[in-house]
């Protein structure tokens, strides 16, 4: 692949040779980032959970604040790498900067969970089983193998695939209209939904989840052929294609931020002590290079061997990245930077007492359970009433029902989408796009748990 095409500054749903405007100092990559930042689907992040249910404390992450400082990761890799990159290739220096690739990396990772449903990870499970094993089993056989994967395998980075190219301005092509490098670099995982049984296998880590649905596999193509993406070849009934460079550098700054954010979040809740969270983040730092530690009291020490160890993986990881930069390039690497840091070894330590004391936290695993309830109910619920409507044949229920779905998801006065999928995947829009406080609202209005004002 090829660097100067790869960073590409063509939008998605515009014509290739628009001039380009910096009238008012901005690259097309920065507009890429404030274009998200102003988005709908951006800001209800502010009340979408990261670990921790959102009223246990005013300190612990939200998926909104999760976004903001991978993205500050994000932009100091991609600064890094991009100087030695600019250094490696003198032709490249007249167009681009450092600060391009930068801004590429910074704008994915604020994008990169955006399209996650309420409830976090838990949420895409519970999507995914409501068609395999709820109500919306009945569906399968009304639709193809391909669309029935990307249901039951629902993943929120296809999601947000989605958001951004179709349901951010919906009538407009393109959606946000964001340059084809920020799209192929955000695109974690390029390739269609693999099969059930696929998911079970073991395949390598960097193509077991997918990038999109079968609704935007034309875009994603599009995005893919513009930026010069090579078509992977080892199964020819899947779409897939070897990641962009950058997207390995998205990966890693959000590899770095939960693991150690959630890490400092599990210490200010009280779940770990204070030496064992200093023990575990001290192995990344060298003791000579810490200045007033002992000034300090325990929360401010843990904020500041936090800070020291995003600093140090940030530089580990830029120069792992120019290590294998060729195997990048050609498709070679087939596994996550992280995974090969000097210091790994604590990171999988970090890992394995988080699953231990903090995501098995009482109202961590409240909340996962509710998910199933909650999402399952409202699916069920709103599907139902497209799908009779669809038909003509509707029941009083069913247009009360209609009338609290947005007419962009198929409600009100709008007709319904004719094909059973674009259906499904509408009511899908809506349910994952909602907040956590929202999906609970709403679930206990419609299914008379509590009432309007009450």
């Amino acid at each position: 692949m090829d660097w100067k095409k790869l960073l590409s500054r063509t939008r998605l749903g515009e014509e290739k040779n628009l001039p380009q405007n910096n009238s008012d100092g901005r690259s097309e990559f920065q507009r890429d980032f404030d274009r998200v930042v102003f988005s709908s689907a951006f800001r209800r992040l502010q009340d979408k959970t990261q670990v921790f249910p959102l009223p246990e404390s005013d300190f612990v992450h939200n998926r909104l604040t999760h976004s903001l400082e991978v993205s500050c990761v994000g932009h100091s890799l991609g600064n890094l790498v991009g100087e030695k990159v600019l250094s490696r290739n003198k032709n490249l220096q007249k167009e681009i900067t450092k600060f391009h690739f930068g801004e590429i990396v910074a704008a994915a990772c604020l994008a990169h969970d955006i399209g996650n449903p309420p409830f976090g990870h838990s949420g895409e499970s519970a999507i995914s089983e409501y068609f395999k094993s709820g109500n919306g089993k009945a569906f399968e056989s009304s639709l193809s193998a391909k669309q029935w994967n990307d249901l039951t395998n629902f993943e929120g980075n296809a999601q947000g695939f989605r958001i951004l190219t179709r349901l951010q301005n919906p009538n407009i092509i393109g959606g946000l209209h964001l340059t084809n490098a920020m799209l192929a670099a955000f695109t974690k995982y390029p390739k269609e939904s693999p099969s059930l049984k696929e998911v079970e296998s073991k395949e390598i880590k960097l193509y077991k989840k997918f990038g999109f649905f079968q609704s935007e596999r034309d875009i994603f193509v599009e995005v893919a052929e513009n930026v010069g993406l090579n078509k992977k070849t080892s199964d020819k009934n899947i779409l897939q294609y070897i990641r962009h460079p950058l997207a390995f550098l998205v990966e890693a700054a959000d590899d770095i931020c939960y693991r150690i954010m959630d890490l400092e979040d599990g210490f200010r809740l009280g779940l770990l002590s204070f030496k064992d969270t200093q023990n575990l983040l001290m192995p990344f730092i060298e003791k000579n290079k810490l200045n007033n530690y002992n000034r300090r009291d325990e929360n401010d020490k843990i904020g500041y061997l936090r800070a020291k160890v995003i600093s140090n993986l940030v530089n580990q990881l830029s120069e792992i990245f120019l290590d294998e930069e060729n195997n990048i390039m050609s498709g070679k690497f087939e596994t996550d930077l992280i995974s090969i840091l000097p210091s790994i070894k604590s990171l999988q330590a970090i890992e394995r007492i988080s699953i231990k004391k903090i995501y098995s936290y009482e109202s961590v695993v409240e909340r996962e359970a509710a998910g199933y309830e909650v999402l399952g109910g409202l699916l069920d619920s709103f599907i139902s009433s497209v799908n009779e409507a669809s038909k003509g044949k509707i029941s009083p229920k069913s247009k009360t029902l209609l009338k609290l779905l947005p007419e962009q998801f198929g409600g009100r006065e709008r007709k319904p989408e004719r094909e059973l999928y674009s259906r499904l995947l509408s009511v899908i829009d809506f349910v994952s796009g909602m907040t956590d406080s929202f999906a609970v609202s709403l679930f206990r209005k419609i299914k008379g748990i509590s009432l309007p004002g009450k």
